[in-house]
């Protein structure tokens, strides 16, 4: 067995023996349904609801990668606007630092008083959470640059552009894609967290609901599929990470460590 598939088979015993475990406790403490279900009966719920849970998942993934694609724009454009001047730097990190310090959930009522509930909150919600990630790990990239190589490349005749383009951006790869792993989990938190509050559509709003109702199993169900779908888009960058920054990879990927 290979190194790789020795890993997987780790992996997947680690997330079977977690869920074995969850049932055995749940029988055995005689834990009810209301408190925290069986994750056999999460499994049952989650195929029963499936067709009508269809829309919702449908309708979070849209806002969660239209913000997402947002706030990827709006974070590349600032942390190289950052990134490649010390002016810039030194002006826009506190209002960058402040921003991010305010808690997301206080900016969806505003986001509600401006737009109105439904699916804008959810959008705006889930860009901005994920800007600050964005600048930050292409502001500290581009500041990787050697000092010296830029001075090279100055006196070889190379312009302030043509050093970024061809120098300062392919060395921000590694860090720019270790931002997008981070920026589209945070994207899910903000369109969920938006859904719950400004919603009648996507898993936040069923969550909600089905927590109103006392369908605990069904809120579990949501919870297991933003988990999916979180890996599925965490893996899908991993996955472009290593084809487009192969050389800059030293080992496994942080989700395989």
């Amino acid at each position: 067995m290979t190194e790789k598939n020795r890993i997987r088979m780790l992996s997947f015993s680690l997330i079977f023996g977690f869920f074995l475990i969850w049932e055995v406790l749940c029988v055995l403490l005689d834990v009810s349904d209301l408190v925290l279900p069986r994750p056999s009966e999460i499994l049952v719920t989650l195929w029963v609801k499936f067709p009508i849970l269809v829309p919702h998942i449908a309708q979070t993934l849209y806002s969660t990668l239209t913000g997402f694609v947002l706030g990827v724009a709006i974070g590349t454009a600032l942390g190289i606007m950052v990134g490649t001047s010390k002016v810039a730097y030194a002006v826009a990190s506190p209002l960058l630092v402040g921003f991010s310090s305010i808690p997301k959930v206080a900016v969806v009522p505003i986001f509600v008083l401006w737009f109105g509930s439904g699916t804008t909150p959810a959008i705006l919600t889930a860009m901005v959470i994920c800007v600050f990630p964005i600048v930050v790990n292409i502001a500290t990239g581009l500041a990787t640059t050697e000092p010296d190589l830029e001075d090279v490349l100055k006196t070889l005749g190379a312009s302030k552009r043509e050093i970024l383009v061809n120098v300062g951006l392919p060395r921000t790869m590694p860090y720019f894609f270790a931002a997008l792993k981070v920026a589209i989990t945070l994207s899910f938190v903000g369109a969920v967290l938006s859904e719950t509050v400004a919603s009648n559509r996507g898993i936040g709003n069923v969550m909600m609901t089905a927590s109103s109702n006392f369908q605990v199993s069904l809120v579990f169900a949501g919870l297991i599929i933003l988990a999916l779908l979180g890996v599925a888009l965490y893996s899908l960058f991993s996955l472009l990470e290593r084809r487009v920054t192969g050389w800059a990879t030293r080992g496994n990927d942080i989700a395989m460590s």
